[in-house]
């Protein structure tokens, strides 16, 4: 499928690996200029070099601290007219709940709600002007389903939502759309430092972790960045322009719910 959105500028945080790199894999596929981001040179700049020979696509490589202001400053001068944001930004690790520190839940809400409410804030009004613009936020099953120990992650990523419900309802009329994407378990760093995490927390071993993680997962399998990347290019193709304010769970199952 054509996705309508050759020639688009995205921006993609976090996306020198994982999924923020399937994401911005995607885009260039479909056409965009892509705005990659990380805070390690040495893999971001690998990362973009591997997506400009696979697909074709300008690849600017932003090393960035995107939760600060200088970060933010330099995603915005690499492109200060995107058409698509992706926000994306690691989590907390996983930690029994007695255990949260007051710094530590002000940290993981700076991480994971206050830094993408602070891009899509310098972002939307340009999208609204043009008539065109798609936000994605990369977030997690834990918004909709508790997950043991992500209780700071999953508190941030909620009210991320919470507040940008009602901003997608404003913006709607201009061909704006704010949407999120819930990834479950997928095969990235993060899932395998998690697993360490929670087979600690346990008392298990790391075997047995895995063997209950896929357990709880129907398709019997992790998610791969690849498929991951492919339902964010098509939030934000030019098809989607009906699809804004909703929660697209990307879980293999696991959540156990019919609505």
């Amino acid at each position: 499928m054509d996705l309508g959105i050759a020639g688009r500028t995205a921006i993609v945080c976090a996306s020198s690996k994982g999924l923020g790199r399937g994401c911005a894999e995607a885009l260039a596929q479909a056409g965009c200029t892509v705005v990659i981001n990380g805070r390690d040179a040495t893999t971001l700049e690998a990362t973009a070099a591997a997506i400009r020979a696979a697909t074709g696509a300008t690849v600017i490589a932003v090393v960035a601290d995107v939760s600060t202001k200088a970060g933010q400053d330099a995603l915005l001068a690499a492109a200060p007219n995107p058409d698509i944001l992706v926000n994306n930004n690691g989590g907390p690790p996983p930690k029994p709940f007695r255990q949260v520190t007051r710094e530590g839940l002000l940290e993981g809400v700076v991480q994971n709600m206050a830094t993408p409410l602070e891009l899509v804030q310098r972002v939307i009004d340009g999208m609204v002007e043009r008539g065109f613009g798609r936000i994605v936020n990369i977030t997690s099953a834990s918004v909709v389903t508790p997950l043991t120990g992500l209780d700071v992650s999953s508190a941030a990523r909620a009210g991320l939502t919470a507040f940008l419900s009602g901003v997608a309802r404003e913006v709607a009329h201009a061909n704006v759309t704010i949407n999120n994407i819930l990834p479950g378990v997928f095969d990235t760093d993060r899932i395998k430092v998690a697993t360490v995490k929670a087979a600690e927390m346990q008392g298990i071993s790391m075997d047995e972790a895995v063997k209950r993680r896929l357990a709880a997962v129907p398709a019997g399998r992790l998610g791969t960045p690849d498929e991951f990347g492919k339902l964010c290019a098509f939030i934000a193709s030019a098809h989607a322009g009906y699809l804004t304010g909703q929660n697209f769970l990307i879980d293999g199952g696991a959540f156990r719910g019919t609505f």
